[in-house]
C-alpha cells in the first residue's frame, strides 16, 4: 500500500477532529480534572492508602481506557465504592505486606480477571448483579462511606469500614471532636452542599477545587494546631512498579479482586450505557472489559489502585461536552501536569476537607425511591435489596455481594421452576386467543387451548405434565390438547424430554397433543432431537387453524 494512501485519510481525520471536537474534549477534560484531583486524594485515603496512590491511579488508567474502551464519556480512576471494598480487602493482607504493595497486587488481579473475561467473551457477567442487588449494595456502601468519613470530618480518632467497626472504635478511642478540625470539615461540607444548588455551569463545576484551595490556603495561613493534613508527599514522579510476586498474597487478595472486578465492570457498563442512550450511541460490553482491564493493569504497574468508572465524573464529562475518547487522553495529560507541580500545595490540604468532599459526593447519590418502587412491584426483590444494604452496613461487602448474587439466582429459580401455562379461548368474532382469567372468551369443550409462556428448560420442564394435567382435571371432556408455542424461544434436552413425557401421558388417556406457532429455530432443534420419531400429533401455523381442525 502506498504511504500516501494511508497518510491522506489519517490527515483528513486529524483535521476534522481539530476543527470539530478538540475544543469540546479539552474543555471537558479540564472540568473533570478539577474534580478528579481532590477525589483521587480522598478516595486513596478512604481505601487506607497514601494519598499519592490516588493520583497515580488517575494518570495512566484513563489513558489506557481511552485506547481500549468504547465510551467517550467514562472517566476511569479511583471510585468511592471500590475504595471501601479495597479497604476491607487490604485488611486481609498477610503480615509484613504494606497496604500499597497489596493494592498493586489487587489492581493486577482485577486487570487480569477482566482481561480474561474479555478474551473468553464473558461480557454477560454483568447479569450476575441484578438491579435490586446493585441498588442495595450502592446505597449501603454510600452510607458506610459517609459514616466512615464522619470521624475524619470532626477530627475524632474512631475508624472502621462498617457500622459495627465504627461503633467499636468509637467506644475504644472515644469520639471527641476537635474544634478546629470540625470547623474546617463542617464549613467545607456545607459549602459543597450549597454549591450543588447553583445552576449548572463553570462556577458549579469549579466549586470542589475552589473549596479545596480555600481549605489549603486557610490551613497555610492559620497553621492551626490539631488539624490533620495530608502531609509532605514523596516526589510525585510516575515510575514503573511491579506487584509483589508472593503466592500467598495473590491467593489472599483473589476473592476480593474478583468482587471488585465484577462490581467495577457492572457499574461502569451501567454508566456507559446510560450516558450513551442520551445521545443515541452504543457501547460494546467486551470493549468495556478490555478498557477496564487495561486501566487496572496500568494502575498496577505505576503505583496505583484498582480503578473503575466514576458515575459523578462521567456524568460531568458528558455534560461538559466530551465528544470522543480523546478526553481521557487529555485528562491523563492534565493529571500528569498536576503530578509534577502540586506536591507542595497538596501537602497543606486538611484531611477534614477531603472527608467533606467524599461525603458531599456520595450523599448526592442516596435515594430511597428504588426501595419504594421495588416494594410496589416485587416485594421479594425489595426484601433482597434491603438485606444487601444491611449486610454492607453491618457485616461486610463480601457477604453482601455473595448473598445478593445467590438471592437473585434463587428468585430466578423460583420464578422459572414451574412454567406458566395459560388456558386460552377465542375472543368472540376474532381469530385471537387470550387468557380465560383476563378476557371474556369462547372455549371448545373438546379441544383445550393452552399457551406456554416461557422457554422449556431444565429448570421448569419437569413440571410441564403436572401443570397441563391440572387444567385437564377441570375439563374431563377434552379429547385434544393444543399448545400454543409462540412465546417459547428455546427448548433444551430436559424440555424435549418433558414434551415427550406429556405426549405419552396424553396418549395413554386417549388424548392427542398438537402444537401451534412453533418458532423456526425451536422446530429445527426438535427435529434434530428425533422429534419426528415419536410425535404423533399435528403442527399448525396458527393457533386458530389448530382449534378449527376436525381431524
Amino acid at each position: 500500500m502506498p504511504l500516501t494512501a494511508f497518510w491522506h485519510p489519517l490527515r483528513v481525520q486529524v483535521r476534522d477532529y481539530l476543527q470539530a471536537c478538540l475544543k469540546d474534549d479539552l474543555a471537558a477534560a479540564l472540568v473533570v480534572s478539577v474534580l478528579l484531583i481532590p477525589q483521587s486524594l480522598a478516595y486513596a485515603m478512604l481505601a487506607g492508602l497514601p494519598p499519592q496512590v490516588g493520583l497515580y491511579a488517575s494518570l495512566l488508567p484513563p489513558l489506557m481506557y481511552a485506547l481500549l474502551g468504547s465510551s467517550p464519556f467514562l472517566n476511569v480512576g479511583p471510585v468511592a465504592v471500590l475504595a471501601l471494598m479495597i479497604l476491607q480487602t487490604l485488611q486481609l493482607a498477610p503480615a509484613g505486606v504494606s497496604p500499597s504493595e497489596a493494592a498493586l497486587v489487587l489492581a493486577a488481579e482485577v486487570g487480569l480477571l477482566l482481561g480474561a473475561a474479555a478474551l473468553l467473551r464473558l461480557d454477560a457477567l454483568a447479569a450476575l448483579l441484578s438491579v435490586p442487588v446493585l441498588h442495595g449494595f450502592e446505597t449501603g456502601a454510600t452510607i458506610a462511606i459517609a459514616a466512615s468519613q464522619l470521624p475524619v470530618l470532626l477530627g475524632a480518632q474512631a475508624s472502621g469500614a462498617n457500622l459495627p467497626e465504627l461503633w467499636s472504635s468509637a467506644r475504644s478511642h472515644g469520639f471527641e471532636a476537635q474544634g478546629i478540625a470540625s470547623l474546617f470539615g463542617i464549613v467545607a461540607l456545607l459549602a459543597l452542599l450549597a454549591v450543588r444548588r447553583l445552576p449548572k455551569g463553570l462556577p458549579a463545576r469549579m466549586a470542589p477545587l475552589g473549596v479545596l484551595l480555600i481549605g489549603i490556603l486557610a490551613a497555610w495561613a492559620l497553621d492551626p494546631q490539631g488539624l490533620a493534613r495530608v502531609g509532605t508527599l514523596p516526589p510525585l514522579a510516575l515510575h514503573l512498579t511491579v506487584p509483589r510476586l508472593n503466592t500467598h498474597l495473590w491467593m489472599t487478595m483473589l476473592p476480593g479482586a474478583a468482587l471488585i472486578a465484577l462490581l467495577g465492570y457492572v457499574s461502569s457498563l451501567a454508566v456507559a450505557e446510560s450516558l450513551a442512550r442520551r445521545v443515541g450511541q452504543r457501547v460494546f460490553p467486551r470493549r468495556e472489559l478490555m478498557g477496564l482491564a487495561g486501566a487496572n493493569l496500568a494502575a498496577a504497574l505505576t503505583g496505583g489502585m484498582p480503578a473503575a468508572a466514576s458515575f459523578s465524573r462521567s456524568v460531568l464529562m458528558s455534560d461538559a461536552g466530551s465528544r470522543t475518547r480523546m478526553t481521557g487522553v487529555f485528562v491523563a495529560g492534565l493529571m500528569g501536569l498536576a503530578l509534577v507541580t502540586l506536591s507542595p500545595l497538596l501537602a497543606w490540604c486538611p484531611k477534614p476537607v477531603l472527608a467533606a468532599s467524599i461525603m458531599a459526593a456520595v450523599l448526592a447519590g442516596v435515594s430511597l425511591q428504588p426501595y419504594r418502587d421495588a416494594w410496589r412491584y416485587d416485594r421479594a426483590e425489595a426484601l433482597l435489596m434491603t438485606v444487601v444494604t444491611l449486610l454492607v452496613l453491618g457485616v461486610s461487602i463480601t457477604a453482601a455481594l455473595g448473598l445478593g448474587v445467590l438471592g437473585a439466582i434463587a428468585l430466578l429459580l423460583k420464578r422459572s421452576a414451574r412454567p406458566h401455562v395459560a388456558l386460552i379461548g377465542r375472543i368472540p368474532g376474532t381469530e385471537h386467543y387470550r387468557n380465560v382469567e383476563r378476557y371474556q372468551v369462547e372455549l371448545d369443550p373438546e379441544v383445550m387451548g393452552l399457551r406456554i409462556d416461557e422457554s422449556l428448560l431444565f429448570l421448569n420442564g419437569r413440571s410441564l405434565a403436572d401443570v397441563v394435567q391440572a387444567h385437564l382435571d377441570t375439563r374431563p371432556g377434552t379429547r385434544r390438547v393444543l399448545l400454543q408455542m409462540s412465546p417459547v424461544n428455546s427448548i433444551d434436552f430436559s424440555g424435549l424430554s418433558a414434551l415427550k413425557d406429556l405426549h405419552e401421558a396424553l396418549a395413554r388417556q386417549g388424548r392427542r397433543l398438537d402444537l401451534s406457532e412453533v418458532k423456526g429455530p425451536v422446530l429445527d432443534r426438535l427435529k434434530a432431537g428425533g422429534w419426528d420419531d415419536w410425535f404423533c400429533g399435528r403442527l399448525f401455523m396458527s393457533h386458530h387453524q389448530g382449534m378449527r381442525d376436525e381431524h
